[in-house]
């Protein structure tokens, strides 16, 4: 067995003296394992690099082995800046506790790029938005998409502003105005192609994926939200104060 693809470093640990055991997000073959030989790589197996990378088994179902290439340096003006450290370190802890082995999720992997790009960028208040699309798309592809289309009540499609927390449904200023405090608010940017929303709506983005992500995705597995995803709620709610 043997394939080639793009892919996204989210963690490597040693394994024995010289040897790595790698997983990656790729766009082909979703998110993968596999061992890393030797140890002239080590330098370049930093979460968030990007890499283009071979794997083989003998068998489909073997950890099989990688040899890569660095396609994108990414890691260290990542790790150089708090607030990029703690996106960083939130897209892959979510990453690896939410995403099936071996699926392939080619829009996750694109927007998983753009997202970590933009982080070596612009602080915040630029990439907070592109994350949560990122989460968004992640409840999608794990077939939990959140239903903004019109509201859940009323059917119109006019001035959407929750969500119900139960249905993931939109829900329209007038219909939830007397249950707004047991609704989650539904930041615009997830409406329109709006790149650079207010950090308060960056912060209710994080809180609106969060909820879904735990209530749907995790919990019913026995998993908790991952703390470093906890911190990125607390970023946002720093900068939003």
């Amino acid at each position: 067995m043997e394939w080639s693809d793009s892919g996204i470093i989210l963690s490597a640990r040693a394994h024995g003296e010289s040897a790595s055991i790698l997983e990656v997000l790729t766009r082909d073959h979703g998110r993968h394992a596999g061992l890393v030989r030797g140890s002239k790589n080590r330098a370049l197996l930093q979460p968030g690099n990007g890499v283009t990378l071979q794997w083989r088994a003998r068998l489909a179902d073997q950890l099989g082995s990688f040899t890569l290439e660095l396609a994108s340096a990414r890691a260290g003006a990542l790790m150089e800046d708090r607030d990029s450290l703690t996106g960083l370190n939130a897209f892959t802890a979510t990453a690896l506790v939410a995403l099936p082995e071996r699926l392939a999720y080619p829009a996750l992997f694109e927007i998983g790029e753009i997202f970590l790009s933009a982080m070596t960028q612009g602080d915040f208040a630029h990439w907070g938005a592109l994350y949560v699309r990122w989460e968004a798309g992640l409840l999608d592809a794990l077939g939990f998409g959140l239903d903004l289309s019109q509201c859940a009540a009323t059917g119109t499609t006019g001035d959407l502003i929750y969500v119900s927390p139960r249905s993931g449904r939109a829900v329209s200023r007038d219909a939830g105005a007397e249950y707004a405090e047991r609704l989650l608010k539904l930041p615009g940017f997830l409406l329109t192609s709006q790149n650079l929303p207010d950090t308060a709506a960056i912060r209710d983005g994080l809180l609106l994926t969060g909820h879904f992500l735990a209530e749907r995705a995790l919990r019913p597995h026995g998993r908790e939200m991952p703390a470093a995803r906890l911190r990125l709620d607390a970023l946002a709610a720093r900068e939003s104060d």
